[in-house]
């Protein structure tokens, strides 16, 4: 099991104290409110639950500005002490004023561990596997109130249950989660590149990775605190040189020479221009060549869903062939034995004294320093327009920077999910007369390319190529790059990502007659209404592990679009059962039905993914700030409904309640539809990078 696995695992464990806490106070209020007499006490009954709702979305305004400033793991920390703290206070707890204070402080616990748990995972998993990580935290929320509903319900039998030691044991977990948090949760990667601690944050991929060259994925992380500008599509073919350079399908100004790690590996991309774009080329080129995206059709669906969406058209084929397609590693245009000759030539080549040949493997003596090259001999010339790989050969499995896992070569170009990272130094000429140049980031994307991704490609714009040639076509995502500056030729020779820029610059479930079909068995109704919760949330549990394995396959547009129909279906059948007259047990059997399919359902979809997609779509820089308004918003609407469910049950009764519940589904469906693109196998910068195009051409749509 990997390092990002274990540590998200690790992570996740705030969300089951979460919901741990969130079961246990809905079976202990039972006995609070009889030892403290509120029964003619409604507001401070309704305190006691809602206190830690208070607290968590007081913490939350303040949490995202922190976590940017001070880092992820500092509140991951205190999140554990808060929720052992206030189990504490609530084990000893001798009146209901010093109940409300615990319950305020767990709040604050809870606010940390939502907010940032998705976060970090995002800021720490693999791309390939980001969904499925992101969704341990809804499977521990959901685990962590069934085992509590189950201590609570064993509770429930004796004599008299004390509700002090249900809500102390909190204390307990709270202590391993501590643990974990400050002896083996490291700090995101992406955060310590925000900060310029460079070879800190190389250590950290290392271990979350478990391999040594983690330096492809260290450039991305740097150009990521930076969404480019005058961000615009191309497409390019590429080959060796000897494929393409005397091909004559383009004049030799336009072609772009890409550079391998080792003297003598040179190879060429050539632009593709006008027909026969991908699907990926003919999205882009809708938003980026023609202007404003409301102009191009009438259709009310976001053109940025389309954009996302041409992406996934053949993602599939290409996450399930990740270490033996073309593109994404390139390795495969050699054989294992020419890479491991290429290896070996570097490892004895790296030991020479040259100052230009800076090992990669010495990130252990580089101190923090934002000069430190993440990207050690490549070359650049400045006379022409070339691409840089980062760190290493872009064709993987040449040069010192391929490593071999399992015979495979895996290139630390390689960004996840088919892409990859590159440079292009481009020259214009200055308002002086003078040539000026700068560096484009480019991210790449295999298109067009199907069966052993070999062959020829044929009928290509411009002419064919020859057939059984080693190329491919590939999208190209061109922007400014996080430093955009012809003084960075003479510091670093391989692309602007290698100086730091800153140098440069559920609450427990509805009963709807539930009680009914456990009258007979001799439990209280306390005891039903406990049993009866740790049910649901047991079947739970197999849904969200439906969803786990779906997020990173289907994905996440999907799942919603599939989901929330069931919602929609489950609250109609509440409605009809509310309304019309068919009996007792009927009515109660249709309606327990009901709520745990639409519980299942509301876990595969709602539960988990609004929380992936917030911490996916923002920036690095403004993350934590962004995230913790989308958490902000979500404990705000938890408010509205928790405390406008009794008015709305007074006004419009049960059935109109779930009527009300069953059109915001249906607005989220449709806003879904038309609004929230896939955002799965994606890096996060790539994302950031493709609403930056959006957000371009809808400004340029309104002006």
């Amino acid at each position: 099991m990997s390092g990002a696995v274990l540590v998200a695992i690790a992570a996740s464990i705030g969300n089951l104290l979460q919901g741990w806490d969130n079961a246990t106070i809905a079976g202990a209020v039972l006995y609070i409110k009889k030892e403290f007499s509120l029964e003619t006490q409604p507001l401070i009954e309704g305190l006691i639950v809602a206190m830690s709702l208070i607290g968590a979305t007081v913490i939350t305004t303040f949490s995202g500005a922190v976590a940017d400033a001070v880092g992820r793991r500092p509140l991951l920390i205190a999140s554990s002490v808060l929720y052992f703290v206030s189990g504490l206070v609530m084990l000893w707890a001798p009146n209901v004023y010093v109940l409300l204070l615990a319950r305020l402080v767990d709040g604050f616990g809870i606010g940390l561990a939502v907010t940032l748990v998705p976060l970090y995972i995002s800021e720490t998993a693999p791309t390939d596997i980001r969904g499925l990580l992101n969704t341990l935290p809804q499977f521990s929320g959901s685990g962590g109130m069934f085992l509590s509903y189950c201590m609570v319900f064993t509770m429930s039998l004796m004599p008299q249950p004390d509700w002090r030691i249900m809500l102390g044991v909190l204390s307990i977990p709270s202590l391993m989660y501590f643990a974990l948090t400050v002896f083996y949760l490291p700090e995101s990667p992406r955060w310590l590149v925000s900060k310029g601690r460079m070879a800190e944050a190389k250590r950290v991929l290392q271990g979350l990775r478990g391999r040594e060259d983690v330096s492809g994925e260290m450039a991305l992380l740097v150009e990521g605190l930076g969404v480019g500008k005058d961000t615009h599509f191309e497409e390019y073919i590429i080959g060796p040189d000897d494929e393409l350079a005397d091909d004559g399908l383009a004049p030799d100004e336009e072609k772009l020479k890409l550079y391998g790690a080792e003297e003598g590996v040179s190879w060429i991309a050539r632009p593709v221009r006008g027909g026969g774009q991908s699907a990926l080329g003919s999205a882009l080129g809708l938003m980026s060549r023609h202007g404003s995206m409301v102009s191009q059709g009438k259709s009310l669906v976001d053109p940025l869903v389309t954009l996302f969406g041409s992406v996934h058209e053949k993602m599939p084929e290409v996450m399930g062939s990740m270490r033996s397609t073309l593109f994404p590693n390139f390795g495969s245009m050699f054989s294992v034995a020419e890479q491991q000759q290429a290896k070996a030539d570097w490892d004895a080549e790296s030991h020479r004294d040259d100052e230009d040949y800076a090992s990669d493997h010495g990130a252990d003596d580089i101190e923090d320093s934002l000069n430190s090259p993440l990207i050690s001999r490549q070359a650049t010339s400045v006379e022409g327009k070339e691409i840089a790989a980062p760190h290493g050969s872009i064709m993987g499995g040449v040069g010192r920077s391929s490593s071999m896992q399992g015979g495979e070569a895996v290139s630390s170009m390689g960004i996840g999910g088919g892409w990859q990272l590159a440079w292009k130094w481009t020259e214009r000429e200055g308002a002086d007369g003078q040539k000026e140049g700068g560096f484009q980031r480019i991210y790449l994307h295999e298109e067009g390319v199907s069966g052993d991704r070999r062959g020829s490609i044929l009928s290509m714009p411009g002419g064919d190529i020859p057939p059984g040639g080693e190329y491919i076509q590939a999208a190209a995502l061109v922007s400014q790059p996080a430093l955009y500056s012809k003084d960075l030729i003479e510091q670093q020779l391989a692309g602007p990502a290698m100086v730091h820029p800153s140098e440069a610059v559920a609450k427990g479930t509805k009963q709807a007659g539930v009680g009914v079909l456990l009258s007979n068995i001799g439990l209280s109704s306390s005891s039903a209404s406990i049993l009866i919760s740790a049910l649901t949330t047991l079947l739970m549990l197999p849904s969200i592990g439906i969803a786990m394995r779906l997020m990173d396959m289907s994905g996440r547009r999907f799942l919603l679009l599939s989901t929330i129909p069931v919602l929609i279906v489950a609250l109609a059948v509440l409605v009809l059962v509310n309304v019309l007259d068919v009996g007792t047990m009927v009515h109660a059997a249709l309606s327990t039905i009901s709520v745990i399919v639409y519980f299942c359902f509301f876990v595969m979809g709602f539960g988990p993914i609004p929380n992936i997609l917030c911490a996916e779509i923002f920036p690095t820089s403004v993350r934590g700030i962004c995230i913790a308004i989308c958490a902000l918003t979500f404990w705000i609407g938890d408010i509205i409904v928790t405390y406008t469910l009794p008015v709305m049950l007074n006004a419009i009764g049960l059935a109109g309640v779930f009527g009300i519940y069953a059109i915001v589904c249906v607005l989220a469906f449709v806003f879904v539809y038309m609004k929230v693109p896939e955002t799965k196998g994606m890096p996060l910068e790539v994302i950031t990078e493709f609403f930056s195009v959006g957000a371009k051409q809808g400004k340029e749509a309104t002006d």
